[in-house]
C-alpha cells in the first residue's frame, strides 16, 4: 500500500483543478492585449480573482494580487511595506515562522533594522503579550503566521490583530496563512489583517502560484519593476493557467463540503494519535492537537532519529516528513520545536504526519501497523 501523509509540504492536485488547468492552457492570449484573445485570457484571471476573494472573505476582488507562490507573496509583503515606510526601522515577527519570513527578517536585521523576535510556548502558540509589549512608534510591520507548518499550531490571530491595531493603528499587520487556508475558516474582513499570504499547492492546486491579499487602502511598494500587471505590485505577464487552477482550488475549499472534509480528517488524525501512542516507549505529541490544524500531527519518538523513521516508513510506502520541505537535508533540530523549548534529542526524533481529504481509515490503520515495528527496530539499534 502507498500512503501519502505529507500534505503540509504539498498536496495532490484535484481532478477539478486539472480540468480547469487543461481548459485555461488552451487560452493562449496575453491578458494585457485588448483583442479577443487577450480579453479571453483576462476573463480567466478575473474569474479566478473573484473566486479567491470570495474564498478568503475579501470585500473587493482588486485586493487579490497573484504571485508565484507563498514565498514571493511573503517577500512582497515584508519588503514592500518597509520600502513604503523607510523611516520606520522596527519590525516584529515570531521565531516559528516559515523560512520565507524568517530569512527576510534576518536580512533586514543585518541591514540595520531592529527586529523583535517573539517566543512560542510549549503548545506552539506565540506570546501575544510579548508582541504588544514590543510595539513602538517606529514599528513598521508585525508578521505572525496563522498556523504553523510543522506543528499545525493555530495562532490566536484575530485577538492579536485587534490588540495590535488598538495600540498601534498605523503598524501594518501581515500573516502568512499558507498552511491555514483550506484547513480552517479564513475571513479577511473578520481577521482585519492588512496583508495575507496564500498558496495554491497547499489546497490541491498547482505549484508555482499564490496570492497576496492587500486590504483596500493599505499601501505597499513594488519590489520588482516592470509593467502595470497586478496593480504594479507584481509586474510580469500573469500565469493564466495556474491562476485559473488557484481560483478553482480556492473555490473548492470554501465550499460547504470542505467542512465535512475537515471533520473526517480530524477523525483520521485522532485514530492516528491513538495508534502511535500505543507504541511501546516514549512517544511525545509536540504541541497541542486541540489548538492545531485538524490535519497535522507532530510526534517525537524519543531516543531515535526522526529521519530514520521517515526513511523506513518510506520503504513501507508511507510518505511523511520531519518538518518544512524547505529545510529538507538540514541536520539541525527544527527551529520551530527549538523555539517551543523542546530539547534537541526529542526534536531530532520528530516526524510530521499531515493528512488530506484523500486519506482513508485503511491507510491510517496501515501506517499504525507499520510504525510500531519500525520504531522498535530503530530503538533496539539506537546508541541513544
Amino acid at each position: 500500500m502507498k500512503v501519502y501523509l505529507d500534505n503540509n509540504a504539498t498536496t495532490r492536485i484535484s481532478k477539478e483543478v486539472i480540468e480547469e488547468l487543461s481548459y485555461a492552457l488552451k487560452i493562449f492570449g496575453n491578458p494585457s492585449s485588448i483583442h479577443r484573445y487577450g480579453r479571453d485570457a483576462r476573463e480567466i484571471i478575473e474569474k479566478a480573482r473573484r473566486r479567491v476573494a470570495g474564498a478568503i472573505g475579501a470585500r473587493r476582488e482588486k485586493e487579490i494580487i497573484f504571485t508565484s507562490g507563498g514565498t514571493e507573496a511573503n517577500n512582497i509583503a515584508v519588503s514592500g511595506t518597509l520600502k513604503k515606510y523607510p523611516s520606520k526601522k522596527h519590525i516584529i515577527t515570531s521565531r516559528i515562522e516559515h523560512h520565507s519570513v524568517l530569512n527576510i527578517f534576518r536580512y533586514y536585521e543585518e541591514k540595520g533594522y531592529d527586529v523583535s523576535w517573539i517566543d512560542a510556548g510549549s503548545d506552539g502558540i506565540v506570546d501575544t503579550e510579548q508582541i504588544l509589549s514590543e510595539l513602538r512608534e517606529d514599528t513598521a510591520l508585525v508578521s505572525i503566521m496563522a498556523a504553523n507548518n510543522e506543528t499545525g499550531a493555530i495562532q490566536p490571530l484575530r485577538n492579536i490583530v485587534k490588540k495590535v491595531k488598538k495600540i498601534s493603528p498605523r503598524t501594518v499587520f501581515h500573516t502568512d496563512a499558507v498552511q491555514f487556508f483550506g484547513k480552517d475558516h479564513l475571513n479577511a474582513v473578520e481577521l482585519d489583517a492588512d496583508l495575507i499570504t496564500i498558496s495554491g499547492h497547499k489546497i490541491h492546486g498547482p505549484k508555482g502560484i499564490g496570492a497576496l491579499y492587500v486590504k483596500n487602502g493599505v499601501k505597499i511598494d513594488n519590489i520588482v519593476f516592470g509593467g502595470h500587471h497586478e496593480r504594479g505590485i507584481r509586474p510580469g505577464t500573469e500565469n493564466v493557467s495556474f491562476i485559473a487552477g488557484l481560483g478553482k482550488a480556492a473555490e473548492a475549499v470554501s465550499h460547504q463540503q470542505a467542512g465535512k472534509d475537515y471533520r473526517r480528517i480530524e477523525e483520521l488524525r485522532e485514530m492516528l494519535i491513538g495508534g502511535l501512542l500505543n507504541i511501546p516507549g516514549e512517544v511525545i505529541i509536540n504541541g497541542s492537537p486541540d489548538k492545531s490544524l485538524v490535519n497535522t500531527l507532530n510526534v517525537s519518538f524519543k531516543n531515535i532519529e526522526g529521519e530514520s523513521v521517515i526513511m523506513m516508513l518510506d520503504s513501507a510506502g508511507i510518505a511523511v516528513s520531519s518538518g518544512s520541505a524547505c529545510t529538507s537535508g538540514a541536520i539541525e533540530p527544527s527551529h520551530v520545536l527549538t523555539a517551543m523549548g523542546i530539547d534537541p534529542v526529542t526534536a531530532q526524533g520528530s516526524v510530521r504526519f499531515s493528512l488530506s481529504k484523500y486519506n482513508t481509515k485503511e491507510e491510517i490503520a496501515y501506517v499504525i501497523k507499520q510504525a510500531g515495528p519500525i520504531v522498535k527496530k530503530l530503538r533496539d539499534i539506537s546508541p541513544l
